[in-house]
């Protein structure tokens, strides 16, 4: 499996990455270890995950998603070496517990560490801009993590143009780690977020770039063509904005790219992106066997410049 780099670190990852927000919300333990062991026995190397995942699940804290991960690295110790752990700190997970202050990453990430249960985080990403903290703050105590080991690489999530821009600016000036990564929301319906002053940006500081919601919440599958769709998923309620006439468009043309591809829709809209300028790896989820060999089969699908075309063309 061909792997890419992740911006200025030593980090290199496989085209796609698996998305852990399932883990411990809509898919239990057992069956989460045997999507990992089938990821990993692709060829695939990156989990990405968050200390709150899932905390807007009935009955969760926060901290499930990664203590199944932790569990699944002690029960197969020899996939430690074989994967990148990548989490995420800041969303709220209680009154005094989030943003990026000295005081609560220094907390959280031992916590992360805890649960993970590994000595070191690949990649830890600041999962919002706090606008309370300073900048030389939260760089200062990622300096300190990586100083002792706890951390190999940083990374911003949610993070606009403007204010990775002075992220970075402060990294150069203060002598402090820079953000390798970025992780923007990124899929063929929501593309104004990302394309424009923050791809250039990105492209122009070379960070690698790690889409979230790269399928729509699931719209991109095909699944979902009305109304009368949504009940199918526990995140048929995040769908419902997708259900217009671009949203149309968009499935017609995944459809035919698919059609003449022998593939699914949710293998042209992972490969698009994958063959996207500015674009390191999507991060997709799987809640089934099936659903997995699927988006395992995207990093294989090859697009040409007419398929390009004609998906990027729906984005007006």
């Amino acid at each position: 499996m061909n792997k890419r780099p992740l911006g200025h670190s030593s980090l290199e990852i496989a085209p796609l990455v698996f998305g852990g927000n399932v883990f411990g919300w809509t898919i239990d333990e057992k069956t989460s270890f045997e999507l990992l062991d089938a990821f990993v026995d692709a060829g695939l190397n990156a989990i990405d995950t968050a200390d709150m995942y899932s905390v807007w699940a009935d009955g969760n804290q926060g901290g499930e998603s990664e203590t199944i991960i932790g569990n699944w690295l002690k029960a197969n110790p020899g996939k430690r070496d074989k994967v990148l752990i990548l989490t995420k700190v800041g969303m709220e997970l209680g009154a005094d517990r989030k943003g990026l202050s000295k005081r609560w990453i220094e907390r959280a990430v031992e916590d992360s560490l805890r649960r993970l249960q590994v000595e070191t985080i690949d990649l830890y990403q600041s999962h919002l801009f706090d606008p309370e903290v300073p900048l030389e703050e939260t760089l200062g105590v990622y300096q300190r993590l990586i100083e002792q080991g706890k951390v190999r690489a940083i990374g911003a999530s949610n993070h606009d143009a403007g204010q990775l821009r002075q992220a970075l600016d402060v990294s150069a000036a203060s002598g402090l780690p820079r953000y390798a990564t970025l992780q923007p929301e990124y899929n063929l319906y929501d593309r104004s977020g990302y394309e424009g002053a923050l791809r250039d940006l990105a492209i122009e500081e070379d960070l690698g770039v790690i889409t979230y919601y790269s399928l729509a919440s699931g719209f991109l599958s095909g699944k979902y063509r009305s109304t009368a769709d949504l009940d199918k998923s526990p995140r048929g309620e995040d769908i419902e904005k997708y259900l217009d006439a671009r949203g149309q468009r968009i499935l017609s043309a995944l459809d035919g790219v698919a059609d003449k591809h022998r593939a699914t829709p949710a293998e042209v809209a992972l490969a698009w992106l994958i063959a996207t300028p500015g674009v390191t790896a999507p991060i997709a989820s799987a809640t089934r066997r099936s659903q997995l060999d699927s988006l395992v089969k995207a990093v294989s699908l090859t697009l040409d410049g007419e398929d390009m075309a004609i998906l990027n063309a729906t984005g007006a």
